[in-house]
């Protein structure tokens, strides 16, 4: 491949906060500035990281992510049905309860809803391999709208954050929410950034803000199968190309390993594409 000529590295925003609050089970905190070597070097662990739920209580108890990336993607319903094959008893009379609830007490009320203390609780309830889950079913039983769902991110720990982007394809119809996915972006939390680039992400972000995000899960070793709608989204895109062919061309010249990822994307942008003019998710010229 003939490298594009060289640009300089784009830039990773500074940490996150990811210390959970209300008694949540802990999740790992986001990660902080760092170097390009410091970079390369801990993108094989954060592999590791995205091969597992969020960090169990008990020691041995991990669960495997894809069976429940693949329910997370699924209707709520679907979700549902993972939850009440996979929780103990107590947990998923606890998850029973707090839906009932939510669904009688739908919306935003006053300081706190009740529903958002569930939100909080759901890591200890239902451990912290089912709590993302149980949290999105909290929040498609509220009927969280743009509103709701903007105050729960913001106030809360990156868990419930992540839960909220999960929770965006089922519960926001057009591009309202994009804020808190753009928000998502500018993070290092490689968790986070996998939930941003869902397919709500997929539906709704602009071109130039996608490209970027590509790159971003290049830049910080989340797989790029992780992207909603990557085939589609990629196909025929020059600018994309463009992008790729510089990040891999300063990495060369840096003597640095490039992604396999990147070939991937690739290879994708140079299979047939669009109709000139087309640079928009819907197919609507921008």
């Amino acid at each position: 491949m003939t490298h594009p000529r060289t640009t300089p590295a784009a830039r990773t925003d500074g940490p996150q906060d990811d210390t959970p609050a209300h008694g949540d089970t802990a999740a790992r905190d986001a990660q902080g500035p760092e170097s390009a070597a410091e970079r390369d070097a801990r993108a094989p662990g954060e592999a590791n990281l995205r091969a597992t739920t969020d960090t169990p209580s008990t020691p041995g108890t991990h669960t495997t992510q894809p069976t429940l990336d693949t329910a997370l993607a699924s209707s709520p319903a679907g979700l549902r049905r993972h939850l009440t094959t996979h929780l103990d008893p107590a947990a998923l009379a606890w998850l029973e309860h707090a839906l009932d609830e939510a669904a009688a007490h739908p919306g935003i009320h006053g300081p706190i809803s009740a529903w958002e203390l569930r939100l909080a609780e759901a890591g200890r309830r239902c451990g912290a391999a089912y709590a993302d889950a149980a949290r999105v079913l909290i929040l498609d039983a509220a009927r969280a709208g743009t509103d709701a769902l903007t105050r729960v991110y913001f106030q809360g720990t990156a868990d419930e954050r992540r839960a909220v982007l999960h929770a965006l394809p089922h519960l926001v119809s057009g591009p309202g929410a994009l804020p808190l996915v753009e928000d998502a972006l500018r993070t290092n939390d490689t968790r986070l950034l996998t939930a941003a680039v869902g397919p709500y992400a997929a539906r709704h972000l602009a071109p130039h803000a996608w490209r970027h995000a590509v790159l971003k899960c290049l830049f910080t070793g989340v797989p790029v199968d992780r992207v909603a709608d990557l085939p589609r989204r990629a196909r025929g895109d020059g600018e994309l190309a463009r992008m790729l062919g510089d990040y891999a061309a300063e990495r060369t010249a840096a003597d640095r390993t490039v992604p396999e990822d990147l070939y991937r994307v690739l290879d994708l942008t140079e299979s047939a594409g669009p109709a000139p003019g087309t640079d928009h998710p819907h197919g609507k010229e921008s």
